[in-house]
């Protein structure tokens, strides 16, 4: 994380809101965690797959109180996933819309303290810690950073920190090792390859959801080809836009071995990145975007290998 602390704005996301009596047992229907567990005050990663098991978007699954849960999704996929889930909704008694309240993240080495001084709570250490105060909740994330969830001002201690450039936010989800799928990467991508068991996205015991037969039977049956891997390139981020593809040589006709997730500027320079990568090119030599070589960097969680050869999905 950045030194110190500072807030920005989350333009890049959007929130919808599930009310309504049913709104857990319709999410728990629908998504991969298990949102029947989650209690109030709460949160988990969770995504919602296709019917072929592969991801159409990733969430952040947040229990704010007995009848109402928010969908922290990418900005670009909202609309389209709070349409989906609506077409499900049937008797069920739950409303989905876009959450009129607006996001705002803080992010830093010191970030504890100043959520702590602003809520006047005690420093947190816990994942998924969530405070309130007033009209403003705040969600701490595994990795140290915060969604401030808001329909008032902010406290005065968090409304006087720093505001910095939301590429900071993403660039600390890049280093936690944690995919955000955006228009350009949804449907292309299994959650096993996405690293999302990892990171604690998927509950392999809580029963059927959309493309969770596809799901369980690579995790038990099938043989991986790709992961999600970080790296590293000399190059600016623009060119590496979400679902560029990558390959595995720098011929141009060398077949694509992966795509860019997410990537964001480095503060030490060039740009660090999440892409999904064949697991043999990956260990062969440097893949590429482009001409630009891509430098291998370490994961914060490690990654095992799912490896039976009985089926291949």
């Amino acid at each position: 994380l950045f030194a110190g602390a500072s807030r920005t704005r989350l333009t890049s996301l959007c929130a919808i809101d599930a009310a309504g009596p049913d709104a857990r047992e319709f999410l728990h229907g629908q998504l991969s965690s298990d949102v029947k567990a989650l209690a109030v005050g709460s949160a988990q990663y969770a995504s919602y797959n296709s019917p072929k098991g592969r991801m159409l978007a990733t969430l952040v699954v947040w229990r704010q109180d007995d009848e109402r849960i928010v969908l922290v999704v990418a900005d670009d996929l909202a609309a389209t996933i709070a349409r989906r889930l609506g077409m499900f909704v049937l008797r069920a008694k739950v409303s989905l819309a876009p959450s009129p309240r607006s996001r705002q993240g803080v992010l830093g080495s010191d970030a504890d303290t100043a959520v702590a001084s602003g809520f006047g709570v005690a420093a947190a250490v816990a994942a998924w810690h969530d405070v309130r105060k007033g009209g403003t909740l705040a969600l701490r994330l595994p990795d140290g950073r915060y969604v401030l969830d808001t329909a008032s001002t902010l406290p005065a201690a968090i409304e006087s920190l720093p505001e910095s450039d939301e590429s900071s936010w993403q660039w600390c989800g890049i280093r936690a090792g944690v995919p955000v799928v955006t228009a350009a990467t949804s449907d292309k991508l299994i959650a096993q390859g996405a690293n999302w068991e990892l990171v604690g996205g998927i509950d392999f015991n809580k029963g059927c959801y959309p493309g969770q037969e596809i799901v369980a039977r690579m995790q038990y049956l099938g043989r991986l080809k790709e992961r999600l891997y970080a790296f590293h390139a000399d190059a600016d981020a623009q060119r590496l836009l979400a679902g560029t593809e990558i390959r595995a040589a720098e011929s141009p006709d060398a077949p694509a071995a992966g795509i860019v997730v997410n990537a964001e500027r480095s503060p030490e320079g060039g740009s660090d990145l999440l892409a999904v990568v064949s697991i043999d090119a990956a260990g062969s030599e440097a893949p590429r975007v482009g001409d630009a070589a891509l430098s291998p960097r370490t994961l914060p969680y490690g990654v095992p290998v799912i490896a039976n050869q009985r089926v291949r999905l």
